[in-house]
């Protein structure tokens, strides 16, 4: 033990530098030649516009967790950091900056641009560096990358050329989502909807041959401008007779077709609708089925363009001001009526989207996306858990449509096609034609998600075969939010099917969002957003993860509270005082020095046997991913047994005089706090390093120090259950106390009667912790004694326990008191023998289970039938 621990906790002296030390000495390196079984993690990659938040700190604290453990089980594990280049949202970052200084990327060119961006990529991947150590993140950084890396452009580039030559990457023009605000191409999933108050403009579009009109709705009056045709269905009666007829278009003057089309609603409004196939996905196909010309109204910025004629130039709302005053003025606009529909706007800059007709590179989703779901209705299929976040994965896949992967950024990875300058031809490669000069590259970049997609092997240095990826890859684990299943999830696991025939992972934990107290979405609006750095700063990194990762369960949100992590800075606090306590009673101890062959009290095995309990529960619920209940079985164990009950207990040899016990109670000290600090490590990093390093131990550090097993040979339950005893009949007398108000510190008689031979011997081998914990002026154990005249008492498995406070006791307190108790034990009573009347339950649970239920009930029935008995006979006093 090289020193002390200091007196008080203080998280950021013990996390100081600490950090630096874990990755100096290497210990989070994947080490391929050691020969283990590989454990691989790919962090899902931040991205490079900014800090982490709460989400991150969660996200990267649950896969810490995991690979800190399977180090610690002797799994070579990787957990490979990287960052997202993020195109559109760095791109208007760093846009956003230059702007400020007065600056265009417009005036400066791509290649000046372009430079900006890197220098901003490199500024905040320190920042983003700086909070993964704050946060003690386990990250092996030999191995960190960027999707913009050009091993990872690489991949991209093969996805690319290989998907074209297979005609599944396709170039067209289409109806597409367009942000004008950041003028590009967004995907459908990027597309973010809400409900806005608008309305349904009525209008009447005279027929060309002068005999009447037809009556059309639209919430999007601007872009009548782009009408070319009006459609009403084939079988509506209303229209049969003006199915090929002619309307003018009002403003414009254009003569446009009536034509029939089965898409029309004919129970919706007046059953025709205007069609424009410029600017909505469904005219566009309508357009496409009767040849009709298609309009373009707009410029992409979202202001209108010379073929909305005398409107030209105007913001595309402004027009619509404008043309609904011109329309009333003409007669064609008879009715305005309100009206709250759901309307599309861009997840990145909250500009309302347009469907916008564009000449754009797409996906053919249709073969990849039916083999990733014949993929995971197999055997072989991505484990999601929870497991209901697979329907919501199956849904998109099956109802996929084709993927628009370009955009028209600067940042990103260019799109590898060239136009020959003189005849138009496309050519699509790794690198240009050889005659370069006559071919000009798509200015366009492709959807950040289509290199993200390509990130658990990519990573690994795919598309070259080496021995990493052979060798940690398919990747064991994913851990990302519900938000982002369909975004990247399922992008990545059509990807990896398509290129290297297997699924990128095994598992996928799926957890929810960060929210405030009160369950609102944090952002900025609202002002409740929290930076982890500002935490950490308060209590320390070990406080914020713990309580990220046990403050809810697999798939579910989680309401952040400060005083909730206070709470576990509570917790942490009181590990340190106990692993304090057990140290100055270690003086000059070593690890050689630790021998649990001897005797042993009923508390040293009661700790040993909870200690073994304790490893094997928390080792299966953290493989299922349950942290929450591991957090609830360490926050137990370490508080309420070791330190309530154990130290306590220890200091009765610690402080006496037999030196057998007293070696014993200190090696069972140094045994439960060493295994304790390896279960609680990956939750509490900085904390559990620490204090392991001041304990008589082995190795270099707790990071690669054995995950811990129980040792049958340690427990015995028979034993533990003598502890139990003893701590219910501590409880029991503190109870009692507490009741009449009588501290401790007063001495007062006490009575136990046994109701039978063994447990007798319990109370009475074990008479030193009644006499220590519960302070009895005399004490007597026996075997059905009769209850002392006027006393209090309380019912504890296999014996009755008596207190006479002759002049503290209120009688009919007393057996109000009882009462109470009576109406638990007949709960209790009820519960268990619902349990075992139900034969499904005696039929099906393990034999031990029920055996334990009819223990119980037992225990219950006599309990209860006990304190009836007291009643009666205080009612008799």
């Amino acid at each position: 033990m090289s020193k002390q621990l200091s007196t008080k906790y203080e998280p950021q002296a013990i996390e100081q530098g600490r950090y630096d030390w874990w990755v100096d000495n290497k210990f989070f390196e994947a080490k391929p030649e050691s020969g283990k079984t590989p454990y691989t993690i790919v962090i899902p990659p931040p991205n490079v516009t900014g800090k982490l938040h709460l989400g991150h700190a969660w996200d990267t604290t649950l896969q810490d967790i995991m690979t800190r453990m399977k180090r610690m089980q002797g799994f070579d594990a990787l957990w490979l950091p990287g960052m997202d280049h993020a195109g559109i949202a760095t791109q208007a970052k760093v846009e956003g900056k230059l702007k400020e200084e007065g600056r265009s990327r417009h005036d400066m060119g791509r290649e000046a641009f372009l430079e900006e961006s890197w220098k901003w990529k490199e500024e905040y991947a320190g920042h983003i560096r700086q909070q993964w150590s704050k946060l003690g993140l386990g990250l092996d950084y030999s191995r960190e990358r960027f999707t913009l890396d050009e091993g990872l452009s690489k991949a991209v580039r093969e996805v690319f050329v290989k998907l074209y030559e297979k005609k599944l990457i396709y170039r067209g023009k289409y109806i597409i989502n367009w942000d004008p605000a950041t003028q590009t191409a967004i995907s459908d999933i990027e597309v973010i909807y809400k409900d806005v108050q608008g309305a349904f403009y009525h209008m009447r579009y005279p027929l060309a041959d002068g005999s009447g009109h037809i009556e059309i709705a639209t919430t999007r009056p601007e872009t009548m401008l782009g009408d070319t045709a009006v459609a009403v269905h084939p079988r509506d009666e209303r229209y049969q007779h003006l199915i090929g007829k002619k309307v003018i278009l009002p403003i414009v003057g254009r003569e446009i077709d009536i034509v029939a089309d089965e898409y029309v609603d004919r129970e919706f409004g007046s059953g025709a609708v205007k069609i424009t196939p410029a600017h909505d996905p469904n005219d566009f196909e309508i357009g496409n089925r009767h040849n009709l010309e298609r309009v373009l109204i707009m410029h992409e910025d979202g202001s209108m363009n010379e073929n909305a004629g005398k409107y030209e130039g105007m913001d595309r709302f402004e027009c619509r001001k404008a043309i609904i005053k011109d329309l009333q003025d003409m007669g064609v606009l008879f009715k305005i009526e309100e009206h709250l529909h759901s309307v599309g706007h861009s997840e990145r800059s909250g500009a309302v989207v347009e469907p916008y007709l564009s000449t754009q590179w797409f996906v053919d989703m249709q073969p990849l996306a039916k083999a990733a779901v014949d993929s995971q209705k197999s055997e072989d299929g991505v484990n999601f858990v929870p497991d209901r976040f697979e329907k919501t994965y199956l849904h998109w896949m099956e109802n996929i449509r084709d993927w628009c992967i370009s955009r028209q950024l600067w940042w990103g990875h260019q799109i590898p096609a060239w136009y020959h300058n003189e005849t138009g031809e496309i050519y699509v490669g790794h690198v240009a034609p050889e005659d370069a000069e006559n071919w000009t590259q798509d200015e366009d970049v492709l959807d950040t998600w289509f290199s993200s997609a390509l990130w658990p092997f990519s990573t690994l240095g795919w598309p070259e075969e080496n021995d990493e990826l052979s060798r940690y890859y398919p990747t064991d684990a994913l851990v990302t939010g519900y938000d982002i299943i369909n975004f990247w999830v399922s992008r990545m696991i059509f990807q990896a099917l398509e290129f290297t025939g297997e699924k990128p992972f095994k598992d996928v934990l799926i957890h929810g969002l960060v929210r405030d107290a009160e369950g609102r979405k944090m952002s900025k609006s609202l002002g409740n957003g929290v930076d982890p750095m500002d935490v950490i700063a308060e209590y320390g990194a070990d406080s914020l993860r713990y309580f990220l990762a046990t403050a809810s369960s697999p798939g579910q949100d989680l309401r952040y509270s400060n005083d909730k992590v206070e709470s576990v800075w509570n917790f942490a606090n009181k590990i340190w005082n106990a692993s304090r306590f057990a140290m100055m009673n270690m003086e000059g101890m070593e690890h050689k020095d630790i021998d649990l062959s001897g005797d042993k009290s009923v508390a040293d095995t009661w700790i040993l046997t909870r200690l073994n309990e304790t490893i094997e529960q928390v080792t299966d619920l953290a493989e299922r991913y349950e942290f929450g209940e591991v957090g609830r079985l360490l926050y137990n164990f370490i508080w309420d047994d070791f330190c309530d009950w154990y130290i306590e207990m220890a200091k009765l040899p610690l402080y006496g005089e037999d030196e057998q016990a007293k070696a014993m109670t200190r090696s069972v000290l140094a045994y439960v706090l060493d295994n304790t600090m390896r279960l609680l490590h990956p939750f509490m990093p900085f904390i559990t390093e620490e204090i392991w390093q001041n304990l008589p131990t082995e190795g270099e550090s707790i990071t690669v120090a054995a995950w811990p097993t129980a040792d049958p040979a340690l427990s015995d339950a028979k034993k533990a259950d003598s502890m139990k005893l003893l701590m219910d009949v501590i409880r029991s007398v503190r109870t009692i106390r507490a009741e009449v108000q009588t501290p401790m510190s007063k001495k007062v008689p006490m009575t136990i009667s046994a109701k039978d031979e063994t447990t007798l011997l319990v109370l009475e081998e074990n008479a030193a912790y009644i006499e220590r914990f519960c302070n009895p002026e005399t004490l007597t154990i026996g075997h059905n004694i009769e209850a002392p005249e006027k006393s209090m008492s309380a019912v504890v498995s296999g014996a009755e326990l008596f207190m006479p406070l002759e002049g503290l006791i209120d009688i009919e307190e007393e057996l109000k008191r009882l009462q109470k108790e009576l109406d638990k034990w007949a709960k209790e009573v009820k519960l268990v023998q619902g349990k075992l009347s139900n034969e499904r339950f005696v039929s099906k649970a393990p034999e031990a289970v029920v055996a334990e239920e009819r223990k119980k009930e037992a225990d219950y029935l006599e309990k209860h039938a006990t304190v009836e008995k007291r009643m009666e006979e205080l009612k008799n006093l």
